[in-house]
């Protein structure tokens, strides 16, 4: 009876070493993350680190939750970008307004989740959690967005990549006269060529600041069909040139979903033979039975063609705060792994835009469509 278990019934015996002082990071993911959530966290580095970042594969992030203003902006996802480790993103328009504080040199402080609000309102705080800031940082940046996008060079319909890229050039000219350096992830973004995308752009102080420009007759014209455009360009020439496709989710919500419809744009829609997404990794604490996990697991996102189900063993899902798991697989992979080349994927968008016209051009005119 022994000889007819299943070879899979066992895995690495579970017996660790203890820890010792001076402990790395990689050493402790690689040692002591071995059960529940902390081996999918394991799982997760080593997915990234062994499979996601190899030199063929593009990856795009996505990023929801308030991690901008938690400082992630500054100590994880610059130091990815300089590395070469991200190459797109998609991002909640919050999280590029809150990091615009940094750069224009406002702060953000530590405080307490059980504060009194109704005294923070009194005296001029508002409160993210466990993060306070003056009610002005608001009003500063706000003000801040709406002298920018008064330029005349925001009068032109723009994908929201574009918007960000332009954007960021003047929150790195107001870094560099305030004598500081990476501190803003839309700054860093714009210097190193990594187009950022916000698939909701009116959601957001950016937005809102936006909106009250259009009722004095300067109006912000964000083509958000150009995004869904540009996206699956970036994902189809990867594809095409023969390399792979790798999807870095923090959180959910619509940019976890903005990055994952470029698949079936590609088939579904243009009509084009692709299989989906190489790569899957997902950082979050929602759940799939209660409509919270945006976009669902890898498996149910496979039955709409977002990802190839060959690739399914590589897709990873860490049930795990992202204010946790983010520094600790930013601290595993630059450890692990040497910088990338920078594909600078900014500068390369209507080049990529037109091989996808060309092809779903070519694809219509032969009545081919991908089933």
């Amino acid at each position: 009876m022994k000889n007819a278990r299943p070879k899979y019934a066992k895995g690495p015996k579970i017996a660790p070493d203890p820890l010792r002082p001076g402990a790395t990071v990689e050493q402790m993911v690689d040692a002591t993350f071995l059960a529940y959530n902390g081996a999918r966290l394991r799982e997760a580095c080593r997915l990234f680190v062994e499979r996601m970042l190899e030199p063929d594969v593009t990856v795009g992030l996505t990023l929801s939750g308030a991690l901008t203003p938690a400082g992630l902006g500054r100590s994880c996802l610059i130091p990815l970008l300089k590395s070469g480790f991200v190459d797109w993103m998609i991002s909640t328009g919050a999280n590029l307004y809150h990091d615009t504080h940094f750069g224009i040199g406002l702060t953000m402080h530590q405080g307490h989740s059980n504060a009194d609000d109704i005294a923070l309102r009194e005296q001029g705080i508002v409160r993210i959690f466990d993060i306070v800031f003056d009610y002005e940082v608001l009003l500063s940046t706000d003000a801040f967005f709406r002298e920018v996008m008064r330029q005349p060079e925001f009068r032109a319909p723009m994908s929201t990549a574009e918007f960000h890229h332009r954007a960021g050039r003047y929150v790195a000219e107001r870094e560099k006269a305030l004598g500081q350096a990476e501190t803003s992830l839309i700054a860093a973004a714009h210097g190193l060529d990594v187009p950022i995308y916000t698939s909701s752009p009116g959601d957001s102080s950016i937005g809102m600041n936006a909106a009250a420009l259009q009722l004095e007759g300067e109006a912000m014209h964000w083509d958000v069909f150009q995004d869904v455009n540009e996206t699956a360009a970036i994902v189809y020439d990867a594809k095409k040139r023969g390399g792979k496709s790798a999807i870095l989710i923090l959180g959910g919500g619509s940019p976890k979903n903005f990055a994952l419809q470029t698949e079936p744009q590609i088939q579904e829609v243009l009509g084009l033979d692709e299989a989906g997404h190489d790569y899957f990794l997902q950082v979050t604490d929602a759940r799939a039975d209660t409509g919270g996990l945006s976009g669902a697991t890898p498996g149910e996102a496979v039955s709409w063609g977002k990802i190839d189900p060959n690739r399914l063993p590589d897709a990873v899902v860490a049930y795990v705060d992202s204010t946790i798991a983010l520094p600790i697989l930013t601290a595993y992979a630059l450890s692990k792994r040497p910088a990338r080349p920078l594909r600078r994927l900014y500068a390369k968008r209507e080049e990529l835009l037109a091989g996808l016209q060309s092809a779903h051009a070519e694809a219509r005119a032969a009545g081919t469509r991908s089933v």
